[in-house]
């Protein structure tokens, strides 16, 4: 039995608050590591002094940048593009950054527990920002296939009450994604809203003809 349309949304409403907590926890891990992280670069400078408050200034950087490159990649990631290496060099120099300044001092020390207590954040960043593209991702594909098979799923089941030559047509995928090869541009952006705008299909099916047909201009010689 197909899901309900109730039911779908529901998916739909998973995928937002997964998102949401994995991008909050991100936030959290980097808010903890940024006194640490402002310690290791003050060296013990006055408070209040110059250096001590330009100290407040290395993990935003660092930080800012991170979460640019981690929210450039859901995008890239949700219509198939692979980034270059020089993103990845700079995702995980960022991260790795981040896991030494917030360590330096207890390993200098030699304190086990404050090595495990500083450690903790950082890594649950490190993988926080590995998992939360392939979670969105996965969940968006849920998503578009949950919403496909609440579209399907009534019209199969329906008993025509008028002969079938009179009976009306479901327009197919491929039907779709014709119409929105047609109504294309360059220099128009594919995206959900407008394949719906240029072709009249639902919601649950946009997604899945923009990246469809983003996959087939970028293969084109990228004229998209």
């Amino acid at each position: 039995m197909p899901p309900t349309r109730a039911e779908a949304e529901q998916v739909d409403g998973v995928r937002k608050q997964v998102d949401r907590l994995c991008w909050t926890g991100i936030l959290l891990g980097l808010a903890f590591t940024m006194t640490n992280v402002q310690q290791f670069a003050a060296a013990g400078s006055p408070t209040w002094s110059l250096p001590w408050l330009a100290a407040w200034l290395l993990d935003p950087m660092v930080s800012v940048v991170l979460l640019a490159i981690l929210r450039a990649e859901q995008v890239t990631a949700r219509y198939g593009i692979r980034t270059g290496g020089w993103v990845r060099a700079a995702k995980w120099f960022t991260l790795a950054a981040t896991y030494v300044m917030n360590t330096w001092a207890a390993y200098a020390a030699g304190q086990a527990d404050s090595v495990v207590l500083h450690s903790v954040p950082p890594l649950v960043v490190f993988v926080a920002a590995e998992a939360v593209t392939d979670l969105r991702d996965k969940l968006s594909e849920a998503v578009r296939a949950a919403f496909t098979n609440t579209e399907s799923g009534p019209v199969e089941k329906r008993e025509p009450s008028a002969p079938a030559a009179s009976s009306k047509r479901r327009t197919s995928f491929d039907e779709y994604l014709e119409r929105a090869r047609k109504a294309w541009r360059p220099g128009v952006t594919v995206s959900p809203s407008w394949i719906r705008e240029a072709t009249g299909c639902s919601r649950g099916l946009s997604s899945r003809l923009a990246a469809a047909l983003a996959s087939e201009l970028d293969e084109g010689g990228g004229r998209r």
